[in-house]
């Protein structure tokens, strides 16, 4: 806090409190930032003229759609929206990644959590036996 001394007649030094905000200080480092980044700015782009040559790459391709099996607390597994079981699983997978090679595809598993760990396994091994080796498990995102 700033004080102010006064030459009024209480006293040889007499202090009262000064409620006013000094912005000087303020105002230079302003300016001198100001001065700065208009010097700068001029350095920071390209002077030299070039005609860039057009850019011939081809589009990208959208990522594949991720495949979900969801497992119910009853033991019912769904790959995507359609009903499946343990045996035809990776016939089913197989259909819904068409010729993609299921070693790269990566599999999301969605599991109740109510899901019977014997349940999960026979999901998981079916997997690999039909060689999806990449899978991930999906959960909910706990937002505060």
């Amino acid at each position: 806090m700033a004080a102010k001394l006064s030459s009024g007649g209480g006293g040889k030094y007499q202090i009262e409190a000064n409620s006013e905000i000094n912005v000087t200080p303020f105002v230079d480092v302003m300016l001198v930032l100001l001065i700065i980044f208009m010097v700068a700015a001029p350095l920071a782009s390209v002077s030299v003229p070039v005609e860039l040559p057009i850019a011939m790459a081809p589009p990208a391709q959208n990522p594949p759609k991720p495949v979900y099996i969801s497992i119910q607390n009853d033991g019912d597994v769904f790959v995507g929206d359609f009903r499946s079981d343990v045996g035809s699983l990776g016939a089913d997978l197989e259909e819904q990644i068409g010729t993609r090679n299921p070693a790269d595809e990566r599999i999301f598993i969605r599991g109740d959590q109510n899901t019977r760990y014997g349940d999960f396994m026979q999901v998981m091994n079916a997997l690999q036996d039909n060689g999806f080796y990449s899978v991930a498990l999906v959960g909910e995102d706990q937002s505060q």
